[in-house]
């Protein structure tokens, strides 16, 4: 399958006093749920009150099938699960799947590295009202459960955290039963760059989650409102999840 990369969505930067800011969801989506997208809405309320960042687009980032995780529908599908989901409900977030084509397991660090690519380099930035171009901010839009992991001993490269919160940042978006705090007080690395990491507190808990969604799917129960129609559409038609 043939890749380019989609920008169409990307947003010309209203106010030059600010920087353009782009947010990064790596992960399964298998399915996509609305919690994945009340994330973004979530991060760009918080970053807004910021008033340092304008927030110029959004992209999801499915893994690739060679992510070996239990309920890992083929990528093809999660693709078009997540791009039917922001078409349907959003204007300003978009799908890459330059990672799910990659016949590997991707690091986040380099999918990071993708983006910068694609964005700051061919691209040459952000464009501006007068049309000159400024360098976006790459930021990794995270659940607190993937940076809990961080304390994981094995489960992350040490120079590829330092790299990610350094050169990166991180915006996590608290989910239940996890103390985001209490992680960035744990690992070194997550204290040692705390200012390049945000804290999103949830001030409606919701506690969707793709592994709940799969197991009603598998009993036979209903997943309405849980995500976006379109989605239970095709995972109908497809008759994903039934084992």
């Amino acid at each position: 399958m043939s890749y380019s990369f989609y920008n169409s969505r990307l947003t010309k930067l209203q106010d030059s006093s600010k920087i353009p800011l782009i947010l990064i969801a790596c992960g399964s989506f298998s399915p996509i749920t609305y919690l994945h997208l009340r994330m973004f809405e979530m991060a760009r309320d918080q970053l807004n009150e910021q008033g340092k960042y304008e927030i110029v687009g959004g992209y999801f980032s499915p893994v690739s099938d060679q992510y070996t995780k239990e309920g890992l529908a083929p990528s093809e599908h999660r693709v078009k699960m997540c791009k039917l989901a922001v078409d349907s409900t959003s204007d300003w977030l978009m799908v890459d799947n330059w990672e799910s084509l990659q016949p590997g397991y991707q690091r986040t660090l380099v999918v990071l590295d993708h983006f910068n690519e694609e964005i700051n380099i061919n691209l040459g930035g952000i464009e501006t009202l007068n049309g000159d171009r400024v360098k976006a901010k790459i930021i990794l839009l995270a659940g607190g459960d993937l940076i809990e992991s961080f304390n994981i001993p094995g489960v992350w490269s040490v120079k590829d955290l330092d790299r990610i919160l350094s050169d990166y940042g991180a915006i996590v978006v608290e989910r239940t039963g996890v103390d985001v705090y209490a992680t960035l007080l744990r690992n070194d690395y997550l204290y040692l760059h705390r200012k390049n990491v945000t804290v999103v507190k949830q001030l409606i808990h919701n506690d969707i989650s793709s592994t709940k969604i799969r197991l009603f799917i598998k009993r036979g129960m209903s997943i309405k409102y849980l995500l976006p129609n379109l989605v239970i559409d095709y995972i109908a038609e497809h008759n994903l999840y039934k084992e």
